[in-house]
């Protein structure tokens, strides 16, 4: 495995006493976010605090279950369009993946490509983040590897391309991107086209707009996986910020939005209750919840348009037999 000298290494990325200014600025902005949502009206939380160290493992079980249905169908797509992908691309390619989870996706992928030069591995959670790099160090030690732990959604400084490289190609799988709302999506995507560059590419998978009865036990199944995830968040914010609030006032919900074409995640308020956050009272009616995150549904028209508006040509889309998703891959205009 191949570290380039101003990436982090893995050593870096797991805590040590050395980043803890880094750790109180971190704690700083979740304080401040915290804080924010649950005076807003209506309250929400970032859906990117769902990723700690336990949310990622719950997260990963997740992608895991019967009824959700987005890995499984996303991993199928790739075996069949990576080698395509592989001749658009073509040799010495440097691989830019938003958000590397577990790697899975992040392997096919460097297999799949002729010679790439390096991969920049972006990713939140720290823990989850050293693992993938270990593992794919092991498996690919010809290809440098480059792990940036930030959240994505803020500016991003990217170690440079190794010399010879030809393009850089972003990877961004998953459907994450219906994590946004469509203006900060298209936002989110502009910004992607910038850091590949004009000659530069991405790799995209997108959920499409299907019937309820499909999309609802993806985000409350049986097992309760996904509540654990949800509820995850609140646990996360009584032990990291010392607030006095209960996950057990709470439960999971996950309803469509009809209108708007998403699923949506809730925590639930079981009862009225209030709990103090640095002067401030919260308070909580029964039934009031804390709105924690979207998942955007596309057609392949709608998903066509938003990145048309975010400086991007579709060049080819692929999706599985029943239409349940799609994996796009585009060119900057």
């Amino acid at each position: 495995m191949r570290l380039h000298p101003s990436a982090a290494t893995a050593a870096d990325i797991t805590p040590v006493p050395g980043k803890q200014r880094e750790h109180c600025e971190y704690l700083e902005a979740f304080r401040g976010d915290v804080k924010a949502g649950l005076i807003s009206e209506p309250k929400t939380l970032p859906c990117k605090y769902l990723y700690d160290e336990r949310g990622s493992e719950l997260f990963d079980l997740i992608t895991r279950l019967p009824e959700y249905y987005l890995t499984r169908t996303e991993l199928g797509i790739l075996q069949e369009c990576l080698p395509e992908v592989a001749r658009v691309c073509g040799p010495r390619a440097q691989v830019v993946e938003y958000g590397s989870g577990s790697g899975q996706k992040t392997r096919m992928l460097l297999h799949a490509l002729d010679k790439p030069t390096s991969c920049a591995l972006v990713e939140i959670s720290r823990s989850h983040l050293a693992q993938c790099v270990k593992e794919l160090g092991a498996e690919l030690p010809q290809i440098q590897l480059d792990p940036v732990c930030a959240d994505y959604t803020r500016p991003l400084v990217l170690p440079p391309a190794p010399a010879g490289t030809t393009r850089r190609v972003a990877f961004f799988p998953g459907s994450t991107i219906g994590n946004f709302d469509p203006g900060d999506a298209a936002d989110f995507l502009a910004k992607v086209a910038e850091t590949v560059g004009s000659d530069g590419g991405l790799l995209i998978g997108v959920d499409l707009q299907k019937d309820e009865s499909i999309l609802r036990p993806a985000y409350d199944d049986a097992a309760g996986v996904t509540a654990a995830f949800n509820m995850n968040l609140l646990t996360r914010v009584r032990r990291e910020l010392e607030i006095d609030v209960s996950p057990d006032d709470f439960y999971h919900s996950a309803p469509y939005n009809h209108r708007l074409g998403r699923m949506e995640m809730h925590l639930v308020a079981r009862r009225d209750l209030e709990f103090m956050m640095d002067g401030e009272c919260i308070q909580f009616s029964r039934g009031e919840s804390i709105h924690t995150e979207n998942s955007y549904k596309y057609t392949r028209d709608g998903f066509a348009s938003l990145a048309d508006e975010a400086g991007w040509n579709l060049l080819r889309t692929w999706t599985d037999s029943n239409s349940l998703f799609s994996v796009h891959y585009l060119t900057v205009k």
